[in-house]
């Protein structure tokens, strides 16, 4: 049996065991001064927003949000130039993934590539009417592209999934 679910103006058909409540994933853009949060609902169907925390409150922050909310696993940025050679910003990234896996044993982290998310995130605030004022709200654009990068990894999900049904 399916059943119908609106989301956002769309309807998406489920079958039994997809309606099965599961853990959230969070994506983690991290950044030297702010690290921009997305999550999906129960379901990983939808990706949204979170906060943007200042990154030395970010261990923090996480901590109380694991133990209100069930994390199924951390998706973090993954920092490259156009050559696929890790940038700058993955001298800094790369300890933080390290200290995550310690303190988060038990939750798997994925990496997925962060190239033009901010500028996207930029594009996608002036796409959707956001005054000149409000464009400038660096936090809006961190969480702005976490969301982007919680995107793409649901749709690489997807792209997997079919491909494995598919002979």
């Amino acid at each position: 049996m399916k059943k119908h679910v609106i989301v956002n103006y769309f309807v998406i058909l489920q079958s039994e065991k997809a309606q099965k409540k599961m853990g959230r994933i969070m994506a983690i853009d991290y950044g030297r001064k702010r690290t921009g949060l997305a999550v999906t609902d129960e379901l990983q169907l939808i990706a949204t927003g979170l906060a943007t925390v200042e990154t030395h409150r970010l261990m923090s922050y996480l901590d109380d949000y694991v133990k209100r909310e069930d994390v199924e696993r951390f998706v973090v940025g993954e920092a490259k130039h156009l050559d696929n050679t890790p940038s700058e910003s993955s001298h800094y990234i790369e300890p933080f993934v390290v200290e995550l896996g310690k303190r988060y044993p038990a939750i798997p982290i994925d990496r997925i590539d962060e190239r033009f998310t901010s500028k996207l995130a930029f594009q996608s605030m002036i796409d959707g009417g956001l005054s000149r004022k409000q464009r400038q709200n660096k936090g809006l654009i961190d969480t702005v592209s976490a969301v982007l990068m919680l995107q793409n990894y649901m749709q690489k999900l997807e792209f997997e999934k079919n491909r494995k049904i598919q002979p």
